[in-house]
Parts: structure tokens; sequence; C-alpha cells
């Protein structure tokens, strides 16, 4: 099949321009392979990354029809199919015989330093941040092994099959408007760290990932990380477990976004859903008591009166006796685990 391949080709001090290429490939060619073609029989300019070829090193990721993913492993028919399913989801698409147009663009979140090879600095010292790395200070070091049981080393599985490809940095909301924050990548080996029984720093590890925006509370649950990686992973599941760990030791009044999860449950667990009334007032004045904080949405406050949305009182939605029981069975299965 004839294929045009639309890559975004720019250098660190030159503005991105769109490059066409036409090949013939079959369908099974994966991206990776076509982009081995283009170089090596039209333009030996082209430069990416690349390395095992077998979706292990994570090497060649990049942004193919708009979403970060291995070139390594996504085809040509896959990504055709892909952008027709989209088109077709369009009530005025028609269909036709136009040749199939594969966009492909650097990953995200990254500068450019030549074409689809970006500058990975920051991505790397971000995961160097969380100290992902076991560490025994501590404890006794045995003479031959840690031992860990067979329940204790599956735990590790998914976090463990994390390549480092850079796909879900690449997608990240949260980093593009938030440069502090560590990303996915980061947090989902920092479970690792808190997940494993080798390692001695637990809760000093929690109080690090505890920190404001730039941790775990920068997350913004877009779900973009889960949707783009390769293997399955799955780092926004990853953080929420690291949330819920700070949030069975900590208190509503130990912090914003601590108070943030344990007020909405409260009030969910009272009436069904959330009274917006008293949740500004409990999170951001921390139940009355931040003086400055209700001073702050104040302004806020006054709009929505003039405006006449600030409701006046409150209507329990029907299914509130079914969801608190939710609620209480969920709480306590988790007090009931070791």
């Amino acid at each position: 099949m004839k294929v045009q391949f639309n890559i975004i080709r720019q250098t660190a001090s030159s503005a991105p321009q769109v490059q066409s290429y036409q090949l013939d490939v079959d369908p099974a060619t994966t991206i990776l392979d076509s982009l081995n073609r283009i170089k090596w029989e039209l333009d030996g300019t082209l430069a990416f990354r690349k390395n095992c070829r077998n979706t292990i090193c994570g090497s060649c990721s990049m942004r193919i029809n708009g979403r970060a993913a291995l070139a390594c492993k996504e085809n040509v028919a896959s990504e055709v199919k892909r952008l027709e399913d989209i088109a077709a989801a369009n009530s005025s698409y028609t269909g036709g015989d136009e040749i199939p147009v594969l966009t492909i663009a650097p990953m995200g979140n990254m500068p450019v330093i030549k074409d689809l090879v970006v500058d990975m600095t920051q991505f790397w010292d971000n995961l160097e941040a969380v100290e992902p790395y076991v560490s025994t200070q501590a404890r006794k070091i045995p003479e031959r092994e840690f031992l860990q049981t067979p329940e204790e080393r599956e735990s590790l599985n998914q976090n463990g099959n994390c390549i480092l490809c850079g796909a879900c940095y690449s997608e990240c909301n949260a980093k593009e408007v938030n440069p502090t924050f560590v990303g996915p990548h980061a947090l989902a080996k920092a479970q690792r760290m808190v997940a494993d029984s080798r390692d001695a720093r637990t809760e000093e590890r929690l109080e690090q990932y505890n920190q404001d925006i730039q941790g775990v509370w920068g997350c913004t649950r877009c779900y973009n990380c889960n949707t783009v990686c390769p293997m399955e992973v799955a780092p926004m599941d990853q953080i929420g477990k690291i949330k819920h760990e700070i949030l069975e030791r900590k208190q509503p009044s130990d912090s914003r976004p601590v108070r943030h999860r344990k007020v909405m449950v409260e009030l969910v667990k009272q009436g069904g859903w959330v009274d917006e009334r008293k949740f500004g007032l409990m999170v951001v004045g921390n139940y009355l008591r931040d003086v400055q904080g209700i001073l702050s949405i104040g302004p806020l406050g006054v709009r929505m009166l003039l405006r006449g949305k600030f409701p006046f009182s409150f209507e329990p939605s029907e299914g509130t006796k079914t969801v608190r029981s939710l609620i209480e069975s969920v709480q306590s299965l988790e007090k009931e685990k070791p």
C-alpha cells in the first residue's frame, strides 16, 4: 500500500516544518522500519532514535498521529485503521480513496534537539529526584541476599515492566503546565520503592512524594499516561497507590491536598454527592480555621452570589444510603488488610 508520512522536522534553533515522504509498504511494516527506509532510501538527514527494534529498550518513542508510542511496536495498518475509525466517528465522513497520511512528531514536554530526537535531561533528572534505588540503610546486610516471598515479588511486576520510554511524560498534561512536577514515570518508579519489602525508607519516601505539586498531588488524573504506556505499567494507578499510603498516615489538617481527598469522601458519604457550599470552606478554609484561606475564596463566593450560582440549600442524592454503605464497605476492607 502507498502511504504518505508527514514528519515534523526542526532543530533547537529552527521552527518546526512538515516534510512529506511517500512509500510503498507492506501493511504489517512497523513505523520504525518505515522511518528506516525513509532515511536509507529518501533522506539521510532525518534524525530519530532507535536501538533494539523489539519493544524492549524504549528508545524509539515519538508521537505517532498525535499520541506518544513506540515506533517499533506500531505498524502502518493499525495506524491507518485508527485514523479511519476516528474519521468514521465524524458524521460527515464518507470515506475515500486518498493515500493515507501518517503524521510523525517528536515527543512533548521535552526540548527538540533535531527532528524526532528530544533532550531527555529533565526526564532523567526527575527520575533521579525520587531516588529509585532500593535502600538497605539501617538494616543488617545478609550474608547472601535479601529474601522475598512470591507475593512480595509479584507486587513489583507491573512497575518493573517500565522501560522508561518517555511516552507517559510526553503526554502528561500536569507536566505541561507545572514544570516542578516530577512526572508519571518517576512516580511509577517511586511506587515500586514504596512497595518493595527490602526498602528501609518507606516513611521518608512518602514524606518526599507528599510535597505539594512536585509529587503525587501534582497529578491531575487525566489518564493520558495510562493510555499511551506501551507496557501497561499504568502510571496513574501507581500514583494513586502512593496517595493511598499517604492518606492512611495523614490527618485532614496536615495539608490541603490531603484535606481535599478526605473532605470529598466525607461529604459524599453524608449526602451522596459533594455539597460544594461546604467543600471550599472545609478544604481551603481548613474547617473555618484558616482565615486567609477563607478570604481567598471570598471574591469567588461574591461573584457566584451575584450571578445566582450559589445554592442556598443542599438536596442529598436519592442513593445516599447506598453510596454510604459502599464507602463504609471499602473502608472496612481496607482496615482488614495486613
